[in-house]
């Protein structure tokens, strides 16, 4: 029985890994589509997102106890999001007709932030695998695996996300102010 449990187990694992490349095919497919922009949803992203942005930088600033840089590296890639949420929301393509607006995100952006989340993952496949001999060289594992630089990664994703929502729902705002002053 306990076999039966460690095989569903490793299977389960197997299957989560043999899908990411579906899951990236699939958010890049999400994050292309063309949405209507609506002022609640754009106002709930901010709020979630600033939650998740700051629950973030708080574990990295604790992670930053084992792993040297770690809190630095978060920093620097959340500044580097919000600079390409910034360069997305230039690069959008927005359509308003009457009083609705839709927005399209840029292809290419969301491209390259969905090679930039890929290549991260599998380096740090491929760098946690060779980190196993780290504790006979003296250094962390943790630290060998490359933790600091995955979580620049990440909050590169966080923080290109916060500042496109934060643009989205300043449009949407914006949108609304001339809909009923026309009105």
């Amino acid at each position: 029985m306990p076999l039966l449990v460690l095989a569903l187990v490793l299977l389960a694992m197997f299957a989560a890994i043999a899908l990411i490349p579906v899951s990236l095919v699939m958010r890049y497919r999400a994050g292309t589509m063309r949405r209507p922009s609506r002022r609640w949803v754009s106002s709930l992203n901010v709020v979630m997102l600033t939650v998740s942005a700051l629950f973030f930088l708080t574990v990295a600033a604790m992670t930053n106890l084992w792993v040297p840089r770690a809190f630095l590296y978060a920093m620097a890639g959340l500044g580097t999001g919000a600079v390409l949420g910034l360069v997305g929301l230039l690069l959008t393509r927005w359509e308003t007709s009457g009083r609705t607006m839709h927005f399209t995100p840029n292809r290419w952006l969301v491209l390259v932030l969905s090679v930039v989340i890929a290549a991260r993952v599998t380096y740090g496949f491929w760098r946690s695998w060779h980190a196993w001999s780290a504790p006979v060289e003296g250094a962390s594992w943790l630290v060998a695996s490359g933790a600091a630089g995955s979580l620049a990664a990440g909050a590169v994703v966080i923080g290109y996300y916060l500042m496109y929502s934060i643009g989205v729902r300043r449009r949407t705002i914006s949108h609304a102010r001339k809909g009923t002053s026309e009105a």
